[in-house]
């Protein structure tokens, strides 16, 4: 992890929440199964350091499934592991708006491109969607969105969802853009979701800027 992050991080765990929140954590991780694996929490700030990030693509909570969460947004660790029904929409609109058939499921290489993988709560209990909501991780994740606000180089937030939505009024910094848009999730994708082009938008906003285009394929 960078400087950056890992200064933050230091800053925000002497904070009380965040003793409550790590305490929680704690008993989580010793007394049910949660994912992702301790070690890969931070697995989003680990692969793409502050200066670097060019996009964030932000999630709810992490998948509750055996071998899928993995620290990134909307990404799965394992081929093994079930293909979820929102990744499953995602790769549908990326075949759409810029002609990609990805098969890998792991968005390691995005991350690494500049492409933050954020949730806005970190762990969760097997099984049991937004299981670990309201405990803190919420405050730590609006701290990381204040800190990406903050930066003069422009990056692009793309919120998917009433729950990534509602991070607006963090982004105060107009050198940003916010691509909006319904989740990807069955429940919603056929609302706005598909035909959104977010893809091509991105890299759109990219090249305005100067800056490397993602390459979305793998």
């Amino acid at each position: 992890m960078d400087i950056y992050w890992e200064n933050l991080l230091a800053k925000e765990q002497k904070k009380p929440y965040f003793e409550s929140l790590q305490t929680f954590v704690d008993t989580a991780y010793a007394e049910t199964i949660v994912y992702p694996a301790e070690e890969n929490i931070y697995q989003a700030l680990k692969l793409t350091p502050y200066q670097q990030v060019k996009v964030v693509i932000l999630g709810q909570d992490p998948y509750h499934g055996p071998h899928q969460a993995h620290g990134l947004s909307f990404s799965i660790a394992s081929e093994e592991a079930k293909f979820p029904p929102s990744l499953r929409n995602i790769f549908k609109e990326l075949a759409t708006d810029v002609g990609i058939e990805r098969t890998n499921k792991n968005l390691t290489d995005w991350a690494e491109q500049g492409v933050l993988l954020l949730n806005t709560v970190l762990t969760v209990e097997a099984g049991k969607a937004a299981s670990h909501r309201n405990q803190g991780w919420e405050i730590l994740t609006d701290c990381i969105i204040q800190a990406l606000n903050l930066r003069a180089e422009p990056i692009i937030f793309v919120l998917w969802g009433a729950d990534a939505r509602k991070k607006v009024p963090l982004l105060t910094n107009s050198q940003h853009k916010i691509i909006e848009c319904v989740h990807p999730s069955p429940l919603s994708a056929h609302r706005g979701f598909f035909g959104s082009k977010p893809f091509s938008q991105i890299n759109h906003y990219l090249t305005e800027a100067n800056q490397k285009p993602i390459q979305w394929g793998g």
